[in-house]
């Protein structure tokens, strides 16, 4: 963030050459944009359609079978523009976690406690500094997979980035330990709610059952991201010039006589206790991104009075840390709004049902597989784990059943293809939001990212085939 986490440019160290003046990166807004027009000319070729829902166990499901075509509900040219505003109610809940959070990160960077602890580890982990990645990675990966975290992220890439950038590495190194970490343990799921939880309630599974295989897949996703990432981070440490440094490489460098004083150390203390509250909020009394954001704020405000901030000092800098998230707050209404046509077309639905009846061609070996192209590709239109569980196995899990794949292999496809894409598709409002805060244009990110979603595919078929193989289950 601009002027808000200061850079720590270590000694003899040549600075980093500004790389982004000769690549031409197409504005996140204006590549969402195309997507909504594109989804509204669908409104007018896709045939409309809807499946019956039911209510059960308090989540609305749809009924399998019951797919029927109805009047086309094309989505007009000024349609276009209002879906847009739509989409930033819709949003509205995660738009304003991310404003709060990034204000309450302006009261405790401006309490000078993160500069001071930035420059305390990247001093300690002089000439260790590799071992920042498999560490954290293994961190966020663990929450990933146990608590389901995912908005949760935001508040640690402000964190993270700096300080590898601090440590020689770049804006990409820490934004991946962060992002990737936490998205290879989601979509492994060991004990996740959000994704196998409610997808195995669903198929009517054992919840958390089918656990070994899993764990195999943690640990093989965990051994490939953190080789991307430190492969990427060894290339950047040797060559400085080739470092992105996001919205770091204007910023003042942090002076070396800067000290972790007692004072920042009763903030930093007062914000690890945030953490510990919220986990303990999360786990126990289920709370979401409403309570987090009360809860940063809440705790912005005591580091605030800790960090001897007067009043006013806390509003200019929560006002200040809510500035520089403001562009990835905003772009996340701009892709609720594809959503938004979709749903008013009446082709969320259609699409299910053609590509259900598509699955149903292919031979018994290859249905896994299948059913796994199908979800990635609707991750893009309801990136939501549970809702997409919601939407997607009903219909799944019966058809599991006619063409020979077992309902946990179901699931499988189902968490794979729910995870992969939220970590490329600009449909995904956190890693929108979690590209604004560290500076990356969304291309830059999909071009770097690329090669490992390919890599995660190809470890995600594999799975699939072990999963059809050996008759996954129990059942």
């Amino acid at each position: 963030m601009p002027n808000t986490l200061l850079q720590f440019k270590p000694k003899n160290q040549s600075p980093p050459q500004d790389q982004e003046k000769n690549v031409r990166n197409i504005n996140a807004f204006v590549l969402i944009f195309f997507v909504i027009i594109i989804a509204a000319v669908l409104t007018y070729i896709v045939p409309a359609g809807e499946y019956d829902r039911v209510d059960k166990d308090g989540r609305t499901i749809v009924v399998p079978d019951s797919f029927h075509l109805t009047d086309s509900s094309p989505v007009g040219f000024f349609k276009i523009f209002t879906s847009i505003h739509t989409g930033m109610i819709q949003g509205a809940g995660i738009i304003f976690f991310v404003l709060m959070v990034g204000g309450s990160f302006g009261i405790l960077k401006a309490t000078g406690a993160l500069d001071a602890l930035i420059l305390t580890i990247s001093k300690k982990l002089a000439n260790r500094e590799l071992l920042l990645i498999p560490v954290l990675m293994l961190f966020f990966a663990a929450s990933g997979t146990l608590m389901g975290m995912a908005e949760e992220t935001i508040i640690y890439i402000a964190i993270i980035t700096p300080l590898a950038i601090a440590l020689g590495f770049d804006a990409m190194v820490g934004f991946a330990i962060v992002s990737l970490g936490a998205n290879i343990g989601f979509m492994s799921a060991i004990m996740n709610p959000f994704n196998v939880g409610v997808a195995q309630s669903i198929a009517e599974l054992p919840t958390f059952s089918g656990i070994g295989l899993r764990l195999a897949l943690l640990a093989t996703f965990y051994i490939a991201g953190v080789l991307f990432v430190y492969r990427y981070a060894k290339k950047v440490k040797a060559q400085p010039e080739l470092r992105f440094l996001g919205n770091f490489q204007k910023g003042n460098t942090i002076a070396s006589d800067v000290k972790l004083e007692t004072r920042h150390k009763w903030v930093l203390t007062v914000f690890l206790l945030n953490f510990v509250v919220l986990i303990t909020g999360v786990l126990k009394f289920g709370w979401y991104i409403t309570e987090i954001a009360g809860l940063f704020l809440l705790f912005g405000i005591l580091i605030g009075i800790i960090g001897k901030l007067n009043p006013n000092k806390m509003a200019d800098s929560f006002m200040d840390g809510a500035k520089e998230v403001i562009g990835g707050a905003l772009i996340i209404g701009f892709a609720q709004a594809i959503l938004v046509v979709f749903q008013d077309g009446k082709l969320m639905d259609s699409v299910l049902y053609y590509a259900s009846s598509l699955l149903s061609q292919l031979s018994p070996a290859l249905n896994a597989v299948g059913m796994f192209f199908v979800q990635l590709f609707l991750n893009f239109l309801v990136p939501s784990g549970s809702g997409q569980a919601a939407l997607t196995m009903p219909i799944m899990a019966p058809l599991s059943d006619l063409v020979g794949v077992t309902r946990q292999t179901a699931v499988l496809a189902f968490q794979l293809g729910d995870g992969i894409t939220n970590s490329i598709f600009p449909t995904a409002g956190v890693l929108i939001a979690g590209l604004a805060i560290a500076g990356i244009p969304f291309t830059k990110w999909f071009k770097w990212v690329l090669p490992f979603i390919f890599i995660e595919i190809g470890i995600s078929v594999v799975f699939l085939l072990i999963a059809q193989a050996i008759h996954y289950g129990p059942f």
